[in-house]
């Protein structure tokens, strides 16, 4: 099990749109994935619960992988935030 804090930085937050990139690139990793918010959990493999954690910009997550790859994962989620979801602003 590996985890990571992330800070969103994009101006859109954790919107519909990067949901679902989010949620594309984590089901591309046999590992689980969950993201922490506020004591919330939820699956980085579903669109709904990713939406249902409401993050913004300035928002930290805490994302937890654990299984096969889960380093390869965390990496690459932690890039596509970095990236702010490759989305102009």
């Amino acid at each position: 099990m590996v985890s990571k804090d992330i800070l969103i930085i994009n101006r859109l937050g954790l919107h519909a749109r990067a949901a679902a990139q989010l949620v594309r690139l984590a089901n591309e990793y046999p590992c689980k994935i969950n993201i922490h918010k506020d004591g919330q959990v939820k699956d980085a493999k579903s669109v709904m619960e990713v939406l249902m954690l409401g993050a913004t910009e300035g928002s930290t997550l805490k994302v937890i992988t654990n299984g096969d790859c889960e380093k390869e994962a965390l990496n690459a989620i932690s890039e596509l935030f970095a990236a702010r979801f490759n989305e102009l602003e």
